[in-house]
């Protein structure tokens, strides 16, 4: 790839749009040439990068011609259009969305787990899951030391994992009921303010959720550990940044929290905070808008044999889309 590519994102306005371009500055990434698109309601807003105001242009199947490099960030459907495009165009996509994470022929990929399958690409790396990816950052490194088998885990999900709307609907109801005004709602089944709500994504015949088989799907792809399981319950939760987990792992040989403390440490994009005497441990309004994901209250798992419990937080915006994205594409314009 060019040393200085021709770099468009696709969905530009949206919130991970919004941080894909604020991480592509703010890690100095060559971009010889900027083009933002999205929507036709979107057309000609004006979104700043490295002091310069660029115009929005609407997507169409044209939009690739002299692209090098998409990040797309708009929706499985617009993905599953307009990705096969500008790949035929001589475009490689980095795509955010759901819509060719378990495609055999595309790589799945977080750097600091299996950063090398970006070399396998045909095209298209899809980026994982956020809650997925924000997991693996803690997980992977006990992965490597004690061969893990299975996890239960909770997440507590941001609503801007949800996208803008979402941010604003928190917002609103939040106010609303400060003022005691009647609580309007948009974008969840139920009232997000002040509440919790167990159900991210639709339901399956199994009573999953489409995002709580993902950690399984996802996590078997990405460590390329196909018999690894994973029992998740995912909750919406009134935070506007930053998702954590709660898990539950076992392993196939005994953990040592000495070692496993140690390796967590050492293990890159990842910060151990975890002094419960100084209630030190990660929490999303600390965490939210830090590149690292943080990992703390480790403790020898009392149920499970060979367990581990642990909490990690991670700014799903970030680790989760747009800087695991921008990671990717830096490995794509690395010397060979």
């Amino acid at each position: 790839m060019n040393a200085k590519p021709h770099v468009a994102v696709v969905g530009a306005t949206g919130a991970v749009g919004i941080e894909m371009i604020k991480t592509l500055e703010k890690r100095s990434f060559p971009v010889g040439k900027l083009t933002l698109l999205a929507s036709a309601r979107s057309v000609g807003k004006r979104l700043r990068f490295r002091g310069e105001d660029y115009v929005v242009q609407e997507l169409t199947r044209e939009s690739f011609r002299g692209i090098d490099l998409a990040l797309f960030s708009a929706g499985g459907g617009i993905s599953k259009e307009y990705a096969p495009l500008a790949v035929q165009a001589g475009c490689v996509v980095v795509d955010n969305s759901s819509a060719f994470r378990m495609d055999p022929a595309v790589p799945l990929v977080v750097p600091e787990v299996n950063g090398a399958d970006v070399a396998a690409h045909k095209g298209i790396i899809a980026n994982p899951n956020c809650t997925t990816a924000i997991t693996l950052m803690a997980l992977y490194p006990l992965h490597q030391a004690f061969g893990v088998k299975r996890i239960l885990a909770s997440s507590y999900q941001a609503v801007s994992g949800t996208g803008a709307k979402a941010i604003e609907e928190l917002r609103r109801q939040s106010e609303q009921i400060v003022h005691r005004q009647a609580v309007t709602r948009e974008v969840y089944p139920y009232q997000i303010a002040f509440n919790v709500i167990p159900q991210v994504d639709s339901f399956l015949s199994s009573g999953y959720t489409k995002e709580e088989m993902k950690m399984e799907n996802e996590g078997r792809k990405i460590m390329h550990h196909p018999e690894f399981r994973a029992s998740v319950t995912c909750v919406r939760v009134p935070v506007y940044r930053a998702h954590s987990v709660a898990v539950s792992a076992e392993f196939e040989r005994p953990v040592v929290l000495e070692v496993a403390r140690a390796v967590l440490s050492r293990a890159p994009g990842l910060e151990l905070w975890d002094d419960p005497a100084k209630q030190l441990y990660p929490v999303p309004m600390v965490v939210a808008e830090m590149d690292n994901c943080v990992v703390g209250r480790l403790r020898l798992d009392c149920a499970l044999e060979n367990g581990l419990c642990f909490w990690v937080v991670g700014d799903q915006l970030l680790k989760g889309a747009a800087l695991n994205a921008v990671q990717i594409a830096e490995r794509l314009v690395e010397p060979a």
